[in-house]
């Protein structure tokens, strides 16, 4: 099988980035061992499970030769938000997983032969990030995201893994991060405890999404207007000011109940819902994972920082929440 084709149909298929490596070792595995020794994960207890797949991409699916990696642009030029861009829209590991799927279909066609193959897409015991350089898509930021020289950052990562035998495209060595530090000087929780080294435990990302209990009382105010996610150390590269796209894929459009709000007419939004107005308002997007609770606990948050505590409205707020975030 060809690979200058299989990355030629990835293109045709709307991503963005298309490069292929072989399996083995993962160059950063003892580097994610230890972030997770110094206790940066957090209450992410699920990152250690799995931990003897990840140091090695052959484990997870060990029929596999080859991984094919791809990225998939979701719209860097759109206005900042109290949401990340990335989760505006519909939930990008279904996306990603239909995409990958057509590709792994047009793989099965033309290559006279059933291709054993499995997708990830940010689920899986794998390092997606230390495959993509190695398959040439960027180098790794100092934000700890992978940079792209022509794309920049704002860009989800996906990987084919195959039993065939590919030709490698050339990893990619270079780190062009050069001096540059805003990125770590622009984080307002001051979570980048060095270059390339995140403590999660005060990413922004992390407290409004990942992180199920209170907010601590010491970042609350660096949270600022975000109800969820936060795209500050990606707004201040210089490779995504000068390259950042505009948004064209549909799916990522933000949704009727984010589109045009500002951070204190969604929060109130958000205290308001009641579960099946949750399930309703957030059906097919990844801000699922924070749950209804999350949710409110982040709007409670914002509001208060907005500095009018008459917003709130109580009578929607679960007591639980209010005592944990806001006392």
């Amino acid at each position: 099988m060809n690979a200058e084709m299989i990355k030629a149909q990835a293109y045709g298929l709307g991503f963005d980035l298309a490069g292929i490596t072989a399996l083995g070792p993962a160059e950063s595995a003892d580097a994610f061992d230890r972030w997770i020794e110094a206790g940066y994960a957090g209450e992410m207890s699920y990152l250690p499970r799995g931990a003897e797949k990840r140091r090695d991409t052959r484990r997870p699916f060990p029929a596999a030769a080859s991984a094919i990696l791809v990225a998939l642009d979701y719209g860097g030029r759109q206005p900042a938000g109290p949401v990340a861009r990335y989760a505006r829209g519909d939930d990008y590991h279904d996306v990603m997983w239909r995409m990958l799927s057509s590709l792994h279909d047009w793989i099965d066609e033309n290559s006279g032969r059933a291709v054993a193959g499995k997708s990830y897409v940010d689920t899986g015991p794998i390092l997606e990030r230390d495959l993509a350089r190695r398959a040439g898509l960027g180098w790794f930021g100092k934000n700890t995201n992978l940079v792209n020289p022509r794309l920049g950052s704002f860009f989800f990562i996906g990987a084919l893994l195959v039993d065939l035998e590919l030709e490698q495209d050339a990893p990619f060595e270079a780190d062009r991060c050069g001096s540059c530090t805003r990125c770590l000087d622009a984080c307002p929780t001051q979570a980048f405890v060095e270059p390339r080294v995140l403590d999660a435990t005060k990413c922004i990302s992390y407290l409004t999404i990942e992180a199920k209990s209170a907010i601590p009382m010491e970042l609350r105010e660096s949270v600022g207007e975000l109800i969820y996610g936060c795209d500050i150390c990606q707004e201040v590269c210089p490779w995504n000011v000068r390259f950042a796209q505009e948004l064209k894929v549909p799916a990522f459009a933000p949704r009727g109940f984010i589109a045009g709000k500002d951070a204190r007419s969604l929060a109130n939004d958000i205290l308001a819902l009641d579960d099946a107005g949750f399930r309703a308002a957030f059906r097919g997007s990844p801000m699922k994972r924070a749950k209804l609770a999350g949710l409110k606990r982040n709007a409670e948050v914002v509001l208060r920082n907005l500095g009018n505590e008459n917003d709130i409205p109580t009578v929607h707020v679960d007591p639980a929440i209010s005592r944990s975030t806001c006392t």
